[in-house]
């Protein structure tokens, strides 16, 4: 999915976040080469499952600076 957004002249721009369960090298690897933004290896537990989703947003939100649009 992720080389499909990146091939997209539309939405290549667009921010992605890998979020998994994986603590495979190989796939942190894979995925910043397939143009990810972000790889966030999710915590079990779901109250730092939580916390972790809501500093996610926060960043994204209020903090990142995307490119103009066009």
């Amino acid at each position: 999915m992720l080389r499909r957004i990146r091939e997209n002249p539309v939405i290549h721009r667009q921010p992605v976040v890998i979020l998994t369960s994986s603590k495979e090298e190989q796939d942190v690897v894979t995925s910043y080469d397939l143009g990810v933004n972000s790889y966030i290896r999710k915590p079990v537990d779901f109250y730092q499952f939580a916390e972790a989703i809501q500093n996610l947003g926060l960043y994204w939100l209020v903090l990142n600076e995307t490119p103009p649009v066009g």
